[in-house]
């Protein structure tokens, strides 16, 4: 037989009896939240009033998920900059403390990723996959776990790698009016990256979205995505978005170099970081100085750069180094941010108007550039032929300016001046063709010897193409000494020259003198 149905009374009874039973149980926990006011908002920042114990550079939540960092901590109020859009804000809306400092998502999921400096995809490839956070605002590696820089950062590009040359763990400025490639160079040698075993970390600080989209596409494209990680905030964002980007880039590619890979970060550019910086310096009424810039203006990029660094082997023996760019404005080098930028870093790159005007490209003038570390780096086989390289094309560039008075010049001038046009135009590449080391060598080999002197000039990119193809062509154990050797030894420097002599005689044979009497 079946029980008799439970009663309703009966549900009732043990229902209210669980309910009484939760009640005695129940310990009321109380938390304390110190909340403020808005006192008045401006263009990217707030002053907030009611936190007398926020620390400086403290994270604060105002309504609507939207963040600020605590700039100005003051007796009566906090400066604070805002960091998203803040036209939704009003005077005397509550902002709450959070006990901790800004900071950003990093791992292995960020790769591939287009992200803003708050860890926020803009990809449209949804949500970032990241387990850990770092704060964007971190000490520099102490001296002492700095190892020098040994290893060099291949370009792809043959009149860097070959006579401005970068070490992995080195600073170098890029800077140029703009409009002069500067971009290009910085993304010539984040594709030159693949298969190198090299994280690229991309910065764009204050550009237009046309310009980011290009970069991002071309980088898509040469499939530099796979290793790469792209930080963005572009011209309409709040200037505090701007002003964090470099950090937390930077705090990115230091997760990775602490894991003891080699990192390459790109800023582009530092110019519209530093007037960001002086916006909000400006409205939180911090004394100017030197145009209109705020008195630390120098330590903002000096503690940002100084976290490139080679760490050592103890310590996994990763590396981070920095390409920050730089917009001067005249060709005036010597402009407030740009001598700032060039005393903290370890060269400088310079891309002269003028010789992108001519089309000279990469316009890299040689002159004014200049590498303090990457010299030691740089492969036994470059410095072999640089030397000589270097001294024949100031040798050029002096008499060639000299003969644009129309002064007679001499047999050797001439051929002085005929032997640097054709340097000239060996180092002139096209953007997104990276050359290999190899390659770089043999030319440059062949433009030491002075193979490429009876080559017409406008016949030199046929001739440096055969030469290229033909490089293919030498023995695997002189490439594996040509990347370890300490010195490049003369059997090595004849079996090149031999074959890129071969190559040219092949492509561009020596015209008869009957020949040279006819042209």
């Amino acid at each position: 037989m079946n029980a008799a149905p439970e009663s309703l009374q009966s549900v009732f009874d043990r229902t209210f009896a669980g309910i009484d039973q939760a009640r005695e149980a129940f310990a009321p926990q109380l938390t304390t939240h110190e909340v403020g006011t808005i006192i008045s908002v401006s263009t990217g920042i707030a002053r907030v009033a009611g936190l007398p114990n926020a620390g400086f550079e403290e994270l604060l939540k105002f309504p609507g998920d939207l963040f600020g960092i605590a700039f100005n901590v003051d007796e009566e109020e906090i400066g604070v900059v805002l960091l998203g859009e803040y036209q939704g804000l009003h005077a005397g809306d509550e902002v709450q403390r959070t006990g901790r400092v800004m900071d950003v998502a990093v791992g292995e999921g960020l790769l591939g990723r287009v992200i803003d400096p708050l860890g926020r995809a803009l990809d449209g490839n949804g949500p970032v996959a990241a387990s850990e956070r770092s704060p964007i605002e971190r000490p520099a590696a102490p001296i002492m776990d700095r190892a020098p820089v040994t290893v060099p950062l291949q370009t792809g590009l043959k009149v860097i790698d070959a006579l401005i040359p970068i070490g992995r763990g080195q600073r170098e400025l890029i800077l140029g009016d703009r409009r002069t490639g500067k971009t290009a160079i910085a993304i010539d040698t984040i594709l030159n990256q693949r298969g190198r075993d090299v994280v690229c970390v991309y910065c764009a600080i204050g550009q237009r979205a046309s310009a980011v989209a290009k970069a991002v596409a071309g980088l898509r494209a040469k499939g530099a995505m796979d290793y790469t990680v792209v930080v963005v905030t572009e011209g309409d964002d709040p200037p505090g978005l701007a002003y964090i980007a470099p950090y937390a880039a930077t705090s990115i590619a230091e997760h990775f170099m602490e894991k003891g890979r080699d990192v390459l970060i790109v800023y582009d550019d530092l110019t519209h970081h530093a007037r960001a910086y002086r916006e909000l310096s400006l409205l939180l009424r911090r004394p100017p100085g030197r145009e209109a810039f705020p008195g630390d203006i120098f330590y903002i990029h000096s503690r940002l750069l100084e976290r490139a660094t080679h760490l050592r082997k103890e310590l996994g023996g990763g590396s981070l180094t920095a390409l920050p760019i730089i917009e001067t404005e005249a060709q005036n080098i010597s402009a407030y941010i740009p001598t700032n930028l060039i005393s903290i870093t370890d060269g400088q790159i310079y891309l002269s108007p003028s010789l992108f005007e001519l089309g000279v490209l990469p316009a890299v003038d040689v002159g004014k550039s200049v590498s303090r570390v990457g010299g030691k780096a740089q492969l036994a086989a470059y410095r072999a032929v640089t030397g000589d390289l270097k001294l024949a094309y100031a040798q050029f560039e002096e008499r060639e300016s000299f003969s644009r008075f129309g002064a007679r010049l001499d047999e050797e001038a001439r051929k002085i001046i005929d032997h640097g046009r054709r340097i000239r135009a060996c180092l002139e590449q096209p953007e997104f063709a990276p050359v290999p080391v190899v390659e770089q060598i043999a030319v440059l080999l062949a433009l030491s010897a002075k193979l490429f002197d009876d080559v017409p000039l406008e016949r030199m990119k046929e001739a440096e193409q055969a030469l290229r193809e033909a490089a293919a062509k030498i023995p695997a154990e002189v490439i594996e000494r040509l990347n370890t050797a300490d010195k490049l030894s003369d059997e090595d420097r004849k079996t090149i020259t031999d074959i890129a002599q071969q190559a040219l005689v092949t492509s561009h044979p020596k015209p008869k003198p009957a020949d040279k009497e006819k042209t």
